[in-house]
């Protein structure tokens, strides 16, 4: 049942089929998904959504409207029947819409992509509203982890890439621009080996020069190789040359 739910799923919402990997290369391409625990870690978040949710479809309808159904019935109205179906019809919905919520949210778990490179990273996430983040190593400005009291139980982290250009400002500001510039490896098993791997992969990039191009030219410790040297006394006496001959001096 739920593999038909799936793929109907997967034809209304036009889910895109499984990512590409991101600019690198591809002997390189290291693929993780999010642990299984992730996924109960969900179930519960889900849970307790659902709990709240029947307790004010319970105190907002389900009383009032038995309270009121038990009244006019005492007092022999015939059409009292249709208040106590009112209650019984919003409990019905309210039980089919967290079904149909915790069938996405497998689905939700299951559509989860981390794929990493040599050179960049890509996440994929979402069903109802995909979205993909493509990062490059040179953009990367700092990797921690966190991990909450439940995550700590079930032995999964989140590991949390941000990369430049976050910026400061008003909060509302702030949180766009986070949403843009910071990319989440959610509820994985094996954080610090992922990051790990990618810090390994981004020293690997630094070290043979294909990182952010202004940072190695600013860097102190940037080396000219003998060819760029002898180019540069070149270019310098073509110059002196044209400006004596313009100058006549």
């Amino acid at each position: 049942m739920y593999n038909s739910f799936r793929r109907f799923c997967e034809r209304l919402l036009r889910i895109p089929h499984d990512p590409t990997p991101p600019p690198g290369d591809h002997v390189s391409t290291r693929i993780f998904l999010a642990a299984p625990n992730y996924y109960k870690y969900l179930l519960c978040l889900w849970g307790l959504r659902a709990a709240v949710g029947f307790l004010v479809v319970i105190v907002a309808f389900v009383i009032p409207f038995s309270t009121l159904a038990y009244t006019f019935t005492k007092q022999g109205k015939e059409w009292a029947i249709l208040l106590w179906l009112i209650p019984v019809v919003i409990m019905l919905l309210n039980i089919l819409s967290s079904l149909f919520l915790l069938a996405v949210l497998r689905l939700t778990f299951e559509k989860r992509w981390y794929v990493v490179t040599d050179r960049s990273l890509r996440i994929r996430e979402g069903v109802t509203t995909v979205r993909e983040m493509t990062v490059n190593f040179a953009n990367i400005q700092n990797i921690s982890i966190s991990q909450g009291p439940l995550q700590r139980v079930l032995k999964i982290a989140d590991l949390r890439v941000d990369t430049a250009g976050g910026g400061g400002g008003s909060s509302q500001r702030k949180e766009r621009s986070e949403n843009l510039h910071t990319a989440w490896f959610r509820g994985i098993d094996n954080a610090n080996e992922v990051r790990e791997l990618i810090q390994q992969r981004l020293r690997r990039l630094k070290d043979s020069g294909l990182g952010d191009h202004e940072e190695r030219i600013a860097s102190p410790n940037f080396e000219f190789s003998a060819a760029m040297l002898a180019a540069i006394r070149e270019v310098h006496i073509e110059a002196a040359a044209l400006r004596q001959a313009v100058t006549g001096g």
